[in-house]
């Protein structure tokens, strides 16, 4: 079975709705970012299949085609990456290696995740992490934690979500004081 893993930056309070400056996607390609860089691309490098929201894939789809002088290499992987969008109301992805997920999201991703082939990774796309987290789909937890208090917006773990233990299975430190932090549910 494929690894679901969902893969986000995040505050150090919790926040993964970037309402302020916190985070920059275009910041990685920074001399000093190397490292984060290049852990970014090796989780790439063993992924396959990227699974959006309809409001994120449409974010990404508006942004990410756009940047023609990428020097993160993000632009070209999400290019050639199977997308899978969640949207009862998107017909035409617009973008190449898009499918619309319009039935059963739930049912759909554990399907995806029975067939062959590398990690899925969904970062972003909040109201769809929150219902793979209830669902129990969740193998995996890749967490950039950022050095910032936020002191709002919607949070990785919405309010009432227990999940009584998590493993630590990686921490690594950062450039720019970020920590990739890495758990699997116990």
């Amino acid at each position: 079975m494929r690894t679901l893993a969902v893969t986000q930056n995040i505050t150090v309070d919790g926040s993964i709705e970037m309402l302020t400056d916190w985070f920059d996607p275009q910041a990685q390609g920074e001399a000093d970012s190397a490292e984060l860089l290049a852990e970014t691309r090796r989780q790439d490098s063993r992924a396959d299949a990227l699974l959006l929201g309809r409001r994120t894939f449409e974010d990404f789809r508006g942004y990410w085609p756009e940047q023609t002088d990428d020097p993160t290499g993000i632009t070209a992987y999400l290019d050639e990456v199977h997308k899978y969008v969640v949207s009862g109301t998107l017909d035409d992805p617009g973008w190449r290696n898009s499918t619309v997920i319009a039935g059963d999201p739930l049912a759909e991703v554990a399907a995806l995740k029975a067939r062959e082939g590398r990690d899925i990774v969904v970062t972003g796309s909040i109201t769809l992490t929150h219902a793979l987290i209830a669902a129990g789909l969740v193998d995996e937890y890749r967490l950039f934690v950022y050095p910032s208090v936020q002191g709002r917006g919607r949070r990785l773990f919405p309010d009432g979500c227990e999940l009584p233990r998590l493993r630590l299975r990686e921490c690594r430190p950062f450039p720019g004081d970020i920590a990739y932090q890495r758990y699997v549910p116990a």
